[in-house]
């Protein structure tokens, strides 16, 4: 009887599976996609943002930002690392 997890011998080897990033990685990576993210939306509206009162100012910045990062740029990240990663492992 085959084990659920085993692979069928036709089956494509899965790629390797990278190990979560370290804190001090994804502090990094973090950094690398929020502050670049905030400096474009603050220059882009910049004028429509600066008479608003700062805590609703911050509350429209965090609103467009967040999703940026979640969903567009923090998944390349996490692949651009794990090809680094999967690379430095192979050579």
């Amino acid at each position: 009887m085959s084990h659920p997890t085993s692979a069928s011998p036709g089956a494509p080897a899965a790629p390797p599976r990278t190990a979560p990033p370290t804190k001090h990685q994804l502090a990094l990576m973090i950094w690398l996609c929020v502050f670049p993210t905030l400096t474009v939306i603050n220059l882009t509206l910049g004028g429509w943002l600066r008479p608003m009162n700062p805590v609703l100012r911050t509350f429209v910045l965090a609103t467009i930002a967040v999703p940026i990062v979640i969903y567009g740029l923090m998944p390349q990240l996490h692949k651009l690392r794990a090809r680094m990663v999967t690379r430095g492992n192979a050579g």
